[in-house]
């Protein structure tokens, strides 16, 4: 047996105990929920399985006749398009703070900034569920200090998905910061020196050297943050169960609402084909703005 031969057993001895794993909990729940997807498996199925249908491409037809859907997309989209931007430059701002020499004890505040992506997010919801509160809420006690009259942001359409998004963006941003703060340190330190040489101004170094330097990083960051913000759920799910009005409802949440509440998993299955479809569709978009600006 020669060498080569050893080695690639080898390789695959030590690579089978986590293919199997991907197999078994990722592959076939994928697979799985494909399948449940083309069927009408619902409550009765659970007590007789043999009156599961394959209804192939009606659930889906169903799912887009649905007002729910539409509006959980509309609603998941908005979360998207602002809370994904709005995390990314506050990450980046974070990021360019922290790069800076002007700062002192840069480790202590990363730590500070990143601590928020360890706290359990069901936890953090409730706190600033209380946060939120109309009447002894810390904040609308602060704006009435200032003379600004309160406002109910989990009990107003209006406002109900802004204050959503911003527990999210202050939950998530520590980790695109660490992310940020490294794609900084990676930009060689002589392109800044040429560009002090040059008599650039720290608008034109930042538009000319950092965000160039930075391209890369964007590239990951807004790919990640823009899939983990299509998966929003567990901060509607605690702090409005999809209201006022259904003004939170997201495509998870109804997908869950509709899975486990009501026991639909085809229609689930189908709400998750679908989002997987819509997420690619987004990554593909990015991909390809990214190409045109390389």
């Amino acid at each position: 047996m020669s060498l080569e031969t050893r080695r690639r057993r080898a390789a695959w001895l030590f690579l089978t105990p986590a293919l199997g794993l991907l197999t078994l909990f990722f592959v076939l729940p994928v697979v799985a929920g494909l399948a449940l997807s083309l069927t009408d498996f619902d409550l009765y199925v659970v007590a007789s399985p043999r009156t599961m249908r394959f209804i192939w491409l009606k659930q889906f037809v169903d799912v887009l006749r649905d007002a729910q859907f539409w509006n959980a997309l509309r609603n998941t989209l908005y979360f998207v398009i602002v809370g994904g931007p709005l995390s990314v430059g506050v990450s980046l701002g974070a990021a360019l703070l922290l790069n800076s020499r002007l700062v002192k004890a840069r480790g202590l505040f990363r730590t500070v900034y990143f601590a928020p992506v360890l706290t359990t997010l069901v936890s953090v919801a409730i706190v600033w569920r209380y946060l939120y509160h109309p009447g002894y809420g810390l904040l609308n006690s602060f704006l009435s200090v200032i003379g600004i009259p309160g406002v109910d942001w989990l009990g107003d359409p209006r406002w109900a998905m802004p204050a959503i998004i911003l527990l999210a963006v202050w939950k998530n941003f520590g980790y695109n910061m660490l992310i940020f703060v490294a794609g900084l340190q990676a930009i060689p330190g002589q392109l800044y020196e040429a560009a002090a040489i040059d008599g650039a101004t720290s608008v034109q170094t930042f538009r000319h050297v950092t965000l160039p330097g930075l391209a890369p990083t964007f590239f990951f960051v807004g790919v990640t943050t823009m899939i983990g913000f299509f998966q929003v759920f567990a901060e509607p799910y605690v702090m409005t169960q999809g209201g006022p009005v259904g003004s939170t409802r997201t495509l998870v949440l109804h997908m869950y609402e509709e899975g486990f509440r009501w026991w639909r998993m085809g229609e689930a299955s189908a709400l998750a084909v679908l989002l997987l479809l819509i997420t690619l569709l987004g990554a593909l978009v990015q991909i390809r703005l990214a190409g045109g600006r390389r």
